[in-house]
């Protein structure tokens, strides 16, 4: 399993989802925000370049369906700090180096209530893909109801496990 927490605020929860990678920053950096390399592993496919600030389209993709959500860019501080809007949510992506790789460390925040684990075990997926699309590896994002075929029940069971052992309230 991933390291992955839980962080409460009212009606709002964060995930910190931590990763580490064998590629340097810099590389890592290009992956979350280049449109065609986003699209290899991301849950959506971006309108633009993520790398500048500003008001872009994040397209949730389940198969032949197709969702644009509004998204904006806040911050881009090339190679080490990545945060935008997407929908309501708030997603932050930190990058540090880490010997000869990185450590990424997602907090994804948000309102929705009971998906908490869902979120992990989907993004526990999309960084599998990462991890091996950085690696030089020809892969294709695992997205929507085709993260089923990739253990996707089994990670979100693991993420309600850890959750509960972390003393963090739950919602199901």
């Amino acid at each position: 399993m991933t390291e992955a927490t839980l962080e409460r605020d009212g009606d709002r929860w964060t995930l910190i989802f931590i990763r580490e990678l064998r590629k340097p920053p810099e590389q890592v950096w290009s992956a979350l925000t280049d449109p065609e390399r986003l699209d290899r592993w991301a849950p959506f496919t971006a309108a633009r370049d993520l790398a500048t600030p500003g008001p872009t389209t994040l397209t949730m993709v389940d198969g032949d369906e197709r969702t644009p959500i509004a998204a904006t860019v806040h911050r881009a501080e090339r190679p080490r700090l990545l945060e935008y809007t997407w929908g309501d949510d708030l997603l932050r992506w930190e990058l540090e180096p880490s010997g000869d790789g990185t450590r990424l460390t997602l907090r994804h925040t948000s309102r929705e209530a009971g998906i908490e684990a869902m979120v992990a075990a989907g993004w526990h997926l999309c960084a599998d893909v990462l991890e091996r699309l950085l690696d030089g590896e020809a892969v294709e994002a695992i997205r929507g109801d085709a993260a089923r075929e990739h253990g996707w029940e089994q990670l979100r069971d693991e993420y309600e496990k850890m959750f509960l052992r972390q003393g963090d309230a739950w919602t199901s």
